[in-house]
């Protein structure tokens, strides 16, 4: 594979934007599973909302979780091939997700992209590499993420009913409805600034190992490349994966506009609170244990453990499957380059 720089590049820019679009159409199910079946909007209309809401985060938010992918994973000059590994890494961060999606499991992009990193880096320079106080963190969160969000939401859920004691059903039915819609859109946004970054985190990366750009290494992120993975992700949610909506919105527990209105006000607050310190936690993770937490307090016996216990194996295969994945798509790169 005799490729300049510069091709390698643009063949590494463009296959982390294919990633990010795939990230939003593989976690589109996210933000609007709850939206989508609880019939507040359409699945056309909820697709359109979170596309959208994935996007303010480029106004509002700062660039703390791209800048942890990218200086908290591997030590990148310490790679021989810092392209191909990138490259490597997006590659199988892809496949998985691919995967993933036409098996219907809401796993982890972010988790995918930081396996395929560790992966690829520990197969082109060995494990010293690997910066393992950033890794444990991720890993960490792998167990917290969803837990937080467990707790979170059965303290919403508590509040509510509480709240909620005294109104006629149909009164409080119509006014979660409409707290639904805003509680979704905040969990979009949550969604969209804490997955596109991680995208932004590899394409600074690839841009300054490739001699294009040094502001990564300044501490910047040039503006066309934010600008760039807010629009993948968000035109990746537009057309959206209903697989996994199923998954999330009827295979867990029962969802209606009250759970859907307190699984996304947990998650919202989750999502905008790790942005904000730079910690990059799986969406997935974070709503999935939300959506548990709720039919944990309302009634335990109706959560269907069984697609729980099934979805918390592939969150913790995600990291090694996608490590695996990615070792080996940089042995093969690398020995086609010759």
């Amino acid at each position: 594979m005799l490729l300049d720089t510069h091709t390698l590049v643009l063949i590494v820019v463009g296959l982390a934007l294919l990633f990010d679009f795939l990230n939003g159409f593989h976690d589109a199910a996210n933000s609007i599973a709850t939206v989508v079946v609880s019939r507040t909007l359409t699945p056309f209309q909820a697709v359109l909302m979170s596309g959208s809401a994935n996007f303010i985060g480029y106004f509002f938010f700062g660039l703390a979780v791209a800048k942890m992918v990218g200086k908290g994973v591997i030590t990148i000059e310490a790679v021989p091939a810092p392209l191909l590994l990138l490259l490597a890494t997006l590659t199988g961060a892809c496949l998985w997700n691919i995967l993933t999606w036409l098996l219907g499991l809401p796993t982890s992009s972010s988790h995918a992209l930081i396996g395929g990193l560790i992966g690829s880096g520990i197969a082109a320079a060995g494990v010293k590499v690997v910066l393992w106080s950033g890794v444990l963190k991720i890993f960490a969160f792998i167990i917290l993420a969803p837990l937080i969000g467990m707790v979170s939401a059965a303290v919403f859920t508590t509040l509510a009913i509480w709240i909620s004691r005294k109104s006629h059903p149909q009164k409080s039915k119509k006014i979660f409805k409409r707290l639904q819609l805003i509680s979704a859109l905040f969990a979009s946004v949550g969604h969209g600034t804490n997955d596109a970054q991680k995208t932004m985190g590899i394409i600074a990366l690839a841009l300054w190992v490739g001699g294009v750009s040094d502001s990564f290494k300044t501490g910047q992120i040039d503006n066309w490349v934010v600008l760039a993975a807010y629009s993948a992700i968000s035109l990746g949610t537009v057309f959206g994966g209903w697989r996994i909506v199923k998954t999330m919105g009827t295979s867990i527990t029962k969802i209606r506009e009250f759970e859907g209105f307190c699984s996304g006000t947990a998650s919202a607050f989750v999502l905008m609170g790790t942005s904000h310190f730079g910690i990059p936690v799986s969406t997935t993770h974070v709503i999935s244990g939300s959506i548990m937490g709720i039919g944990a307090v309302q009634n335990a016996g109706k959560v269907r453990w069984v697609t729980a216990r099934r979805i918390m194996w592939a969150w913790f295969l995600t990291i090694p499957a996608t490590a695996l994945c990615g070792a080996l798509v940089y042995l093969i790169f690398v020995n086609m380059a010759g």
